[in-house]
């Protein structure tokens, strides 16, 4: 998940092919029969020609819960429509991930954008297929069988204001002078949620009480907020980034060094999409280097960014305006998340006043 703008650790052989010239022709393989719910590309198309053939026959793309300001979504689904000539249809585009799995049978949409744990426990819903830039999203963030992957990932930051001394830690915002927020609420919103789980992770090990006792002594202190009285607000880096890039008061952005929560977000096919072949379309589009760089643009790290980078596909100069990471994230388990959750829904209203 890091955008790592260092020299890479590892040798790429690539063969340059600059043996002797041959004037023998040999006969092309003939392409496959059109599949338009193949396992990947090379199976069912041949060629990202025949896909998007496939998908312009369809003629439109039904996708739910992106938001235009979310990642570049906006700038991804303007781009997508203007090269390949499919229409998309934008369904409730603020539905959570909770939401886009239960409107999916009456609203139909043909590809999700969900959290990880949402996206495993509904696996059998989705249609597996593999993007050719399968081998680049780290294994621990893609199912084997390809039913969901990442597309991009976040860190857990602290965004301040400039003129409060610069936190290095969550244990720091105890002290005076900082009105803390966090995004939205525990119980509902998914980065306040991981918010309070950064600020209770000791070691890499989430304890949830930590978090919770935490935001509960600065909410009996008046000091936890909404963002807009804030001058700390802890939320996702790509979050933070862009409120630094839109205000002129110079707002700073820190990944606490001992609590690096990281987060992906997971594509996936509905396994009855009703537009298959623009459905694996979109796909291969938002992992290609372009769909790539376009979601680093909203301040996201893109899943495939380690070897863009290797290669030099990847856009570093919008990649260095990322706040710089401690190191490797930490991802919460399922368990972990599902424990979270519970406790929060037992402790977190009788504890933060």
């Amino acid at each position: 998940m890091t955008v790592r703008i260092c020299a890479a650790a590892a040798a790429i052989l690539v063969s340059a092919g600059c043996g002797a010239s041959s004037t023998t022709s040999t006969p092309s393989k003939p392409l496959p029969p059109v599949n338009v719910r193949a396992l990947s590309l090379k199976e069912g198309f041949g060629d990202m020609d025949r896909l998007a053939t496939a998908a312009r026959q369809e003629g439109s793309l039904n996708v739910i819960g992106l938001p235009h300001d979310w990642m570049n979504y906006g700038g991804l689904i303007a781009t997508f429509t203007e090269k390949y000539g499919v229409k998309v249809n934008e369904i409730e585009p603020n539905a959570s991930s909770a939401r886009q799995i239960q409107a999916a049978a009456q609203l139909r949409p043909d590809v999700f954008d969900l959290t990880l744990d949402v996206a495993v426990a509904h696996a059998n819903r989705f249609a597996p297929y593999r993007v050719a830039g399968w081998q680049d999203v780290p294994d621990d963030v893609k199912d084997p069988s390809g039913a969901w992957y990442a597309a991009y990932g976040s860190y857990m930051s602290i965004g301040y204001d400039p003129r409060v001394p610069a936190p290095a830690s969550f244990a720091d915002l105890a002290k005076p002078g900082y009105t803390v927020a966090l995004d939205g609420d525990p119980l509902r919103s998914e980065a306040a949620f991981d918010g309070v789980m950064a600020a209770s992770l000791e070691r890499g090990t989430p304890h949830v009480r930590r978090g919770v006792e935490l935001f509960g002594r600065l909410g009996q202190a008046g000091r936890l907020t909404d963002p807009a009285k804030a001058n700390v607000i802890v939320t996702w880096d790509h979050v933070n980034a862009r409120r630094a890039a839109q205000r002129p008061d110079g707002w700073k952005v820190v990944i606490p060094k001992d609590a690096p929560l990281g987060s992906y977000h997971v594509q996936a096919i509905y396994k009855n999409a009703p537009h298959p072949a623009a459905a694996r379309l979109w796909e291969e589009f938002l992992f290609s280097d372009e769909g790539q760089n376009l979601l680093l643009r909203g301040y996201a790290r893109p899943a495939r960014a380690e070897a863009m980078l290797m290669r030099g596909k990847l856009d570093t100069q919008m990649g260095a305006k990322l706040p710089v990471p401690p190191g490797p994230p930490v991802l919460l388990t399922i368990p972990q998340t599902d424990a979270g959750k519970s406790y929060l829904k037992r402790e977190w209203t009788k504890s933060v006043r």
